[in-house]
């Protein structure tokens, strides 16, 4: 999701955007036959409390948000695992739960450390938070900064998760613009850890993140001393500058893939191939862009071999509804690109099929791969717009293979449904901003071979062959 700081104007130029869309064609794949049709309730008509799915797709648990993880603004966001265990960011901080039966999770504990977006990743016994939103301090129990001219503190907070009933705040690592999200680069020796930090920016008259930052940062976290983490480059990844006309300079996410020795950058207007064999000093490969169809480049996933990537539009930053016949199938969607001789090449586009009321924020959001030999196929989180399990073997001509969605969460909420959909040890695991964790799972031919591979952890941004 795009900060709250750029979301208006990101909006704003959306809105324009698609209406000047219109009238496009909305050319895109059909539902698979494994879908079957919505009840005969029209969308309108439906709540949050419904759910349609496919036919070999059925929500096996729910776990709802509580105390103190539960407030208007305290939002589940980003997913990780690790043994029999799931983590969940929230705005609010986040929780662990025990997934040793994936079909009845039980809560381990939850920590309160509020902030923006609090997207987690776990390494051995350490947890990272990234803070995108200036506070008081770097520790949990500090206040919001007094305003984007404050000198507040954000970046990266380290847990020691040795104890998964009582997780310990270890230290912490400011960075200018914050901490979107980040990456974890594991260093040639184990016992050093390499984080990238995305981070928008800049911001006029801001303290914390001030111009130029057409870069991204790395801190480096000694394992056995995660006290002594720190910043140890800075490098810009753009010097010939980003595209014209973009939102933000730096970038929004990397995907990192080290047993490939490459990473791909999604830098709002631009998408990146990275060559990361020396982690402190990425080197670029190939910068990309789609002016016609992408607005902002929110994620990369590459496939099993390392021969496409995926990149994601966010068009909207997240709020709004572009998941209906107005907005073409090009347009906040997945852009699936073959790397060939080294070079990305743009092939076919997928967007989930299923038209969403006018109420419901629907746009191409986190996901991750199924582990199937000789597929590639994805699930992937879309808001409102459910969870998604498409296939992208061949890459001119991807196809949905089952769905999850919930019908539209009403009143007040312009945010809401899946944030981050991810499949770990036989499972989906759905990060749902207001109704909590869903476990889902996916009965099918083509998906079913996953089920036999085992992983020992999973953190989305650093790929792991299968």
């Amino acid at each position: 999701m795009i900060p709250a700081k750029l979301r208006a104007a990101v909006v704003g130029a959306a809105v324009m955007l698609v209406a000047a869309c219109a009238g496009a064609p909305a050319a895109g794949p059909s539902p698979s036959p494994a879908s079957k049709a919505p009840s005969s309730a029209s969308p309108s008509a439906k709540t949050m409390a419904d759910v349609t799915t496919s036919d070999n797709v059925k929500l096996v648990a729910n776990m709802p948000r509580t105390a103190p993880l539960n407030g208007p603004m305290s939002w589940n966001s980003d997913l990780a695992f690790q043994g029999n265990y799931a983590f969940v960011g929230n705005f609010g901080g986040f929780s662990i739960f025990d997934i040793s039966d994936p079909t009845q999770p039980e809560p381990v504990s939850q920590v309160s450390c509020p902030s923006q977006q609090n997207d987690v990743s776990v390494y051995g016994d350490l947890l990272i938070l990234s803070i995108d939103e200036p506070r008081g301090g770097e520790k949990c129990d500090s206040g919001q900064g007094t305003g984007p001219s404050s000198s507040g503190w954000e970046g990266l907070r380290i847990f020691d998760i040795s104890d998964k009933k009582n997780p310990t705040y270890v230290s912490a690592v400011r960075t200018d613009c914050g901490s979107h999200t980040h990456t974890m680069v594991p260093g040639k020796n184990p016992d050093t850890l390499y984080v990238y930090v995305s981070s928008p920016g800049p911001e006029p008259d801001s303290k914390t993140c001030p111009p130029p930052h057409e870069l991204i940062q790395i801190v480096e976290i000694p394992v056995k001393n995660p006290k002594s983490a720190k910043i140890v480059a800075k490098p810009n990844i753009f010097p010939d500058g980003q595209g014209e006309g973009m939102f933000a300079a730096g970038c929004h996410d990397i995907t990192a893939y080290p047993e490939k020795k490459l990473a791909a950058a999604a830098c709002f207007g631009d998408g990146v191939l990275l060559d990361i064999a020396d982690p402190v000093k990425p080197k670029v490969l190939q910068q990309v862009r789609d002016t016609e169809n992408f607005q902002i480049w929110h994620s990369a996933t590459f496939n099993n071999d390392a021969t496409k990537v995926v990149f994601s539009d966010e068009l909207g930053g997240g709020g709004m509804a572009t998941c209906d016949s107005k907005t073409p199938k090009t347009k906040g969607a997945n852009a699936i690109y073959d790397i060939v001789d080294g070079k990305l090449e743009r092939r076919g586009y997928f967007k989930m099929p299923r038209e969403q009321t006018s109420n419901e924020n629907c746009v191409a959001h986190n996901g991750s791969l199924l582990p199937i030999e000789g597929k590639d196929v994805m699930v992937q989180a879309w808001y409102q717009g459910g969870v998604s399990v498409w296939d992208f073997t061949d890459s001119n001509n991807p196809r949905e293979v089952g769905f999850f969605d919930r019908g539209p969460a009403g009143g007040d909420h312009s945010i809401a449904g899946s944030w981050s959909a991810y499949y770990y040890n036989g499972y989906i695991y759905s990060s749902d901003i207001l109704k909590g964790l869903d476990v889902i799972q996916i009965d099918d031919p083509l998906t079913d071979p996953a089920k036999q591979v085992k992983m020992d952890d999973f953190n989305v941004q650093t790929q792991k062959s299968y």
